[in-house]
C-alpha cells in the first residue's frame, strides 16, 4: 500500500485510473471498452500502462470475470477519495466562474426519473444549455452509498435514510394507490389488503425501494400471497395491470398527471400508505454552480407536485 501511495506522488495519467475502475466495475474489458466507446485493445494497453507506471500487476482474471490483485484491490478502495478531491479543487476553482455549466451527477429511482424529473430537467436545459447532467437509476440502499462514496453528486432517495455524512432536504410526500384494469373490478371507494387478498398482485422487484414499503402494508392487513409476476419496471406493471393480468400499488405520481393511463382505475389505499421522497448530497462536498441549480429545481419540482397533490388537482 505504501509503494503504491509513493507511486502515485508521479504523474498519473487520470483516464488510466478511470478505465482500471470501470474494468473492475464491470468485470470485463470488452464491457468497459464498450461503455467508453474504445476498442478492446486500447482498454488493455492503458490498464498495461498504469500497471507499468505503478510498478505492479493489478488485474487478474477469476472464472470469467476480472477481479482485482491485492494491490488492484488496495488501489481500488483509494479511488473514491482521489476522484473526490479532484472533483472538490475543479469546483472550489469554478465557483465563481461567469455562467453555469459543468457536469452534475444525479441518481434517482426510476419512478421519479419518468414523472417528477423531466420538467425540472428541460427548464435547466434550457436556462443552462452548458449544463451537463448526467442521470441514472437505481434503489435507494444504493444510491444512499454512492452518494458517500462521491460516485454521484446528488440523489433523490426514499426515506428513512440514516447517515451522517449526508444532507437530507425532504421534497415530496408520495401517496401510494391501487390500480386494476378500467372497469375489471368493483372496488369499494378505499382499498384494503382484505380487497386485494384474493387477487393476483403484480409487483416491483425485491430490490426496489417500494417493494419492502407494499408488501409491510399488506402484511399488517393480513395479505401475504405472493406477487403473480414480478417487474423492475414502473412502466411494465402499468401495461400489465391495464392488460387484465393483476392488481398492483403504486406510488401515485406514476398513474396521475403524466403517468396517467387510459385503460387503469385507481383506488385510494385505507389505511394510507405513502413514502417521503428526500434529496440527499454529502455535507462535505462543495457546490458548484451547476450542482447548486439542479439541487434548486430538484427540490422546487418535489414541493410543487406536493402541493399539487395535496390540492386535489391532478398533477401536471
Amino acid at each position: 500500500m505504501h509503494s503504491i501511495k509513493n507511486n502515485l506522488a508521479l504523474p498519473v495519467n487520470f483516464e488510466q485510473l478511470r478505465t482500471f475502475s470501470l474494468v473492475l466495475e464491470l468485470g470485463s474489458f470488452s464491457a468497459a471498452a464498450e461503455r467508453l466507446g474504445l476498442t478492446q485493445p486500447a482498454v488493455s494497453v492503458q490498464v498495461k500502462q498504469l500497471e507499468r507506471r505503478l510498478g505492479v500487476r493489478l488485474l487478474e482474471r477469476v472464472g470469467r470475470r476480472v477481479g482485482p490483485t491485492p494491490a488492484g484491490t488496495d488501489l481500488m478502495a483509494e479511488l473514491p477519495q482521489l476522484e473526490a478531491a479532484l472533483s472538490n479543487a475543479i469546483n472550489a476553482a469554478t465557483f465563481h466562474a461567469a455562467g453555469v455549466a459543468g457536469r452534475v451527477r444525479l441518481g434517482t429511482g426510476g419512478t421519479s426519473c419518468l414523472y417528477l424529473l423531466p420538467p425540472a430537467l428541460r427548464d435547466l436545459r434550457a436556462r443552462y444549455p452548458l449544463l451537463n447532467i448526467i442521470v441514472s437509476t437505481g434503489n435507494t440502499e444504493s444510491y444512499v452509498r454512492r452518494v458517500e462514496d462521491n460516485a454521484v453528486d446528488a440523489a433523490i432517495v426514499t426515506l428513512p435514510v440514516s447517515s451522517r455524512a449526508l444532507a437530507v432536504t425532504p421534497i415530496l410526500l408520495d401517496e401510494f394507490v391501487a390500480i386494476c384494469q378500467h372497469g375489471s373490478t368493483d372496488w369499494p371507494a378505499e382499498v384494503t389488503a382484505a380487497t386485494l387478498a384474493s387477487l393476483p398482485l403484480v409487483k416491483f422487484v425485491s430490490e426496489a425501494s417500494v417493494r419492502s414499503l407494499v408488501d409491510e402494508w399488506l402484511r399488517r392487513g393480513g395479505c401475504t400471497s405472493p406477487p403473480v409476476m414480478e417487474f423492475d419496471s414502473v412502466e411494465a406493471i402499468k401495461e400489465m395491470v391495464a392488460a387484465g393480468l393483476g392488481v398492483a400499488i403504486l406510488p401515485k405520481m406514476a398513474v396521475t398527471g403524466r403517468g396517467r393511463h387510459p385503460e387503469l382505475d385507481l383506488r385510494p389505499l385505507h389505511p394510507p400508505l405513502h413514502r417521503t421522497l428526500a434529496l440527499v448530497t454529502r455535507n462535505d462536498k462543495p457546490l458548484s454552480r451547476g450542482l447548486r441549480q439542479v439541487i434548486d429545481a430538484v427540490v422546487a419540482a418535489g414541493r410543487a407536485f406536493d402541493a399539487t397533490a395535496a390540492s386535489g388537482r391532478p398533477a401536471s
